[in-house]
């Protein structure tokens, strides 16, 4: 955080922005021309000198020694699950992702891992013959299976913040979840390969909806096959990523069953929630990913007079609060399609990087494709440290 002597007086932050519009020149471009970026930018409510006696840890801090167990990642994404677990100890064999640009982050961070995807693959559940085969003859994996399989069907059909983009008329604005037929119907495929290979431990994540959507009990009588040829399968769950060291509030519902073992205890929830004003604190110069929105002069005059936690209702962005958990990371872009949050302390949107640091992903992990597009990927994972959490109880059982 820059010190409050660094940034500009109000007045002359104004005097600034008075200067973009009558000269009709760029406000990056008229910061640039003084030797000033958008840190130097203040908001009207600064606080200088913060203090935090307990500090998060970032992930790189909880590496656990490879335990050798194996695991299968489905509908992996940018990898925040295949991460989690193997910060935990699992050994991550193969990962399974139809997307082609998730698929280029999965190999740019994992060159010798195997992904199954766009260009020499699908990656598409659906193709259940198709998958199998490739289990089978490229990955090794038989008939009961000794490790674990994890995944998240596509979330969409299930999530109110996705089908709010829609107007309330539009045939979107309902979510359809199992009715959906390109996407509600995955997690019915990913259950067929778990019964197939019968792992010794699977893992289903999703948003919190998908537990509302269960009417017709599709899901649970899948789950009820599977509990007849052995497992032992938790009540859904639903989690506060911010419980479990995550600086954001972000719910996610897990579903867990292990085979011929003991019943999954899901991690203990932590007495506070996670703030996020270790991401803040840490420097992000020089780390990829990290380019910034060069917001118009009109759009930081708003910012600026914003509070803590409030929201600037033309561009329905929030500044954050450092003392709370950010608010959910939204997959979205720097031109359309999703809003990222403003930064606490400057009156801009952050980075993909600092998302990125908001989900709990490394600050060596690459995301791939453009910056709009980079933030969709961070948007769509799963915290790497509320999997970490699942997976370092699961280990105990596998």
């Amino acid at each position: 955080m820059k010190e409050l002597k660094e940034k500009l007086s109000v007045q002359n932050q104004l005097s600034l922005f008075k200067e973009s519009s009558k000269k009709d020149i760029p406000l990056a471009e008229l910061l640039e021309n003084k030797g000033l970026n958008y840190d130097n930018l203040r908001y009207r409510n600064y606080v200088n000198g913060f203090s935090h006696e307990e500090k998060s840890h970032p992930i790189e801090e909880y590496l656990q020694k490879s335990s050798g167990v194996p695991a299968v990642s489905f509908f992996t994404g940018a990898g925040g699950m295949d991460l989690g677990f193997e910060y935990a100890g699992f050994e991550t064999i193969g990962s399974f992702e139809n997307n082609e640009l998730f698929c280029n982050t999965l190999r740019i961070n994992n060159k010798k891992r195997p992904v199954f995807g766009p260009p020499d693959f699908s990656g598409d559940i659906s193709r259940r013959d198709e998958i199998a085969e490739i289990l089978t003859k490229k990955l090794g994996v038989k008939n009961s299976f000794e490790g674990v399989f994890h995944g998240g069907p596509p979330c969409q059909p299930f999530s109110i913040a996705s089908n709010q983009r829609f107007r309330k008329e539009d045939g979107n604005f309902k979510r359809k979840g199992f009715e959906d037929e390109e996407k509600g119907n995955l997690l019915f495929d990913y259950l067929w390969l778990i019964e197939k290979f019968q792992p010794k431990a699977f893992v289903i994540e999703n948003v919190s909806g998908l537990k509302d959507l269960d009417s017709d009990g599709q899901l649970y009588g899948s789950l009820k096959k599977l509990r007849k040829v052995g497992y032992k399968i938790s009540d859904p769950q639903i989690l506060n990523a911010s419980y479990f060291g995550v600086p954001q509030n972000r719910l996610r519902l897990f579903i867990v069953g292990v085979r011929n073992s003991d019943q999954f205890q899901f991690p203990q929830i932590s007495l506070f929630q996670t703030p996020c004003i270790d991401v803040f604190d840490r420097s992000s110069d020089g780390l990829m990913n990290n380019e910034t929105r060069k917001h118009t002069a009109n759009s930081v005059s708003r910012y600026m007079e914003l509070d803590y936690g409030a929201r600037d209702q033309l561009g329905r962005v929030d500044r954050l609060n450092p003392f709370l958990p950010s608010k959910t990371v939204i997959a979205g872009g720097t031109k359309g399609g999703g809003r990222s949050h403003l930064h606490p302390y400057i009156p801009r949107t952050l980075s993909v990087r600092e998302s990125a640091r908001l989900q709990t992903f490394p600050d060596n992990y690459i995301f791939n494709g453009s910056t709009a597009r980079q933030f969709t990927q961070v948007g769509n994972a799963v915290p790497p440290k509320l999997a970490y959490s699942i997976a370092n109880e699961l280990i105990k059982l596998v």
